[in-house]
C-alpha cells in the first residue's frame, strides 16, 4: 500500500538510487516507484557482450566506490551486481515492480498514479531514463523491408545473427561496439553513418568524458546541442580497436531508400538481411503526459533540473540536458545531489512558514 510522501521518484535505475542517495542523505521523506522486477535499471537489457566505457573506480554512483574488476572495462553483470548491492547498502525504499501511468497536478501536490493505487506527494523526481524509448529515424521505405529489423536497445548478441548480412545504422558508441561483435559471425556487417566516426585517443577512455562534457557545456548555450558531439565520441575498447584494424569499421554513406531486399545508397544496391539501428534514444516521459511539459522539440524546457512549467516536477539522468554526463554512471550523482539539496531546502522552508 502506498502511502503520502513529500517526494516520489519514478525510476530505480542509476539516476533514480543516485536521487534517493542524496534525499536520504537531507532527510527527505521519499520513495522510490520502479517498473522493473530486480534492481539494475536498464542495464538488465543491455546486449551481454557490452562493456563499460571506464574502469570500476570511474564508475560509481555516490557514497561507495564501484567494486574493482579484473578487467580494465567491466561487464554488465559487473554493473548489474553493483546497483543490487548498492541498493541493499544503503537500504533504498525501492518499491517495485510498480508502473507509473500518469501524474496528475492541482494546486495542492501532485498525484501519481499506478497499478497498485496512487500516491499524494509534493514533488516528482522522472528518473525514468532512456532506454524504454528507443529512437528510429524515417527513412523511405522502411516499413518495406523484407528482413530482420531492430533497435540496439533490443540487440541481444550476435549468435541471432550468424551468416546474415547485417547494416548497423549509427556511427556512435553502440554502432561501433555492435559492429565489433558481429564480424567474425556474419557474413557482411555494413556500418552506415551520416558522419563520420569520431574516435577518442586510444588511451583515453571514459573516465575523461564526464570532464570533458561538463567543458562543453559551460561553453556552449544549449545543452541538448552539444549532446551529440559528446555522445559521438567513440571510445576504443579493446574488441572496437581489433575490428578498426581488421578494416571493419569503414563507414558506408547513410540510405537513400530501404527496399524490400536491402538498402540503396547512392546508384548502389545493398543486399540485407537484418537493419540494426543504433540510432539512439529519446527521453521516457509518457507517464508525464498529462502534465504537457514536453516543448515542441520533445523535450521539456528545464532550468536546474526543474521543469519551467511546473517546478514541483524534476529530471535526473536523461543527458546532458539534465546535467553534464548524467546519463552516466559517475555523472549522475552531481545533479541529483544538487536536485536533492533544493528540495530539501523548499521543505524545510514549508515546515518553517506561519
Amino acid at each position: 500500500m502506498l502511502g503520502d510522501v513529500d517526494v516520489v521518484v519514478i525510476g530505480g535505475g542509476q539516476a533514480g538510487l543516485a536521487t534517493a542517495y542524496h534525499l536520504r542523505r537531507a532527510g527527505v521523506d521519499h520513495v522510490v516507484l520502479d517498473a522493473q522486477d530486480e534492481p539494475g535499471g536498464a542495464w538488465q537489457s543491455t546486449w551481454p557482450s557490452l562493456r563499460l566505457f571506464s574502469p570500476s573506480a570511474y564508475s560509481s554512483l555516490p557514497g561507495w566506490p564501484m567494486p574493482p574488476h579484473p578487467d580494465a572495462f567491466p561487464p554488465v553483470e559487473h554493473v548489474l551486481a553493483y546497483l543490487r548491492a548498492y541498493e541493499e547498502r544503503y537500504d533504498l525504499d525501492v518499491q517495485r515492480p510498480v508502473v507509473v501511468s500518469d501524474v496528475i497536478a492541482d494546486d495542492d501536490g501532485l498525484t501519481v498514479l499506478t497499478d497498485v493505487g496512487q500516491i499524494r506527494t509534493r514533488y516528482v523526481v522522472s528518473a525514468t531514463g532512456t532506454w524504454a524509448a528507443p529512437f528510429v529515424p524515417t527513412v523511405e521505405g522502411r516499413t518495406d523491408f523484407a528482413g530482420t529489423q531492430l533497435h540496439s536497445a533490443h540487440y541481444r548478441g550476435p549468435d541471432d545473427f550468424a551468416g546474415q548480412r547485417v547494416a548497423v545504422v549509427g556511427g556512435g558508441n553502440s554502432g561501433v561496439q555492435i559492429t565489433a561483435d558481429l564480424v567474425d559471425v556474419a557474413e557482411r556487417v555494413s556500418l552506415v553513418s551520416a558522419r563520420r566516426l569520431r574516435f577518442l585517443p586510444d588511451d583515453v577512455d571514459g573516465r575523461h568524458l564526464f570532464d570533458r562534457a561538463t567543458a562543453r557545456l559551460q561553453a556552449a548555450g544549449d545543452a541538448r546541442a552539444q549532446t551529440e558531439a559528446i555522445i559521438g565520441e567513440i571510445v576504443a575498447l579493446p574488441r572496437v580497436r581489433e575490428a578498426r584494424a581488421q578494416g571493419a569499421l569503414r563507414v558506408r554513406a547513410m540510405f537513400d531508400r530501404i527496399v524490400p531486399s536491402g538498402a540503396v545508397i547512392g546508384r548502389e544496391l545493398l543486399d540485407l538481411d537484418a537493419i540494426i539501428w543504433c540510432t539512439g534514444y529519446r527521453p521516457a516521459l509518457r507517464h508525464l503526459r498529462s502534465l504537457r511539459l514536453r516543448t515542441s522539440d520533445g523535450y521539456p524546457e528545464v532550468v536546474d533540473n526543474r521543469s519551467t512549467k511546473d517546478r514541483r516536477v524534476c529530471f535526473v539522468g536523461y543527458g546532458d540536458w539534465t546535467g553534464p554526463a548524467s546519463a552516466t554512471l559517475i555523472g549522475v550523482g552531481r545533479t541529483a545531489k544538487s536536485l536533492a539539496a533544493s528540495l530539501a531546502r523548499e521543505l524545510a522552508d514549508e515546515t518553517h512558514q506561519p
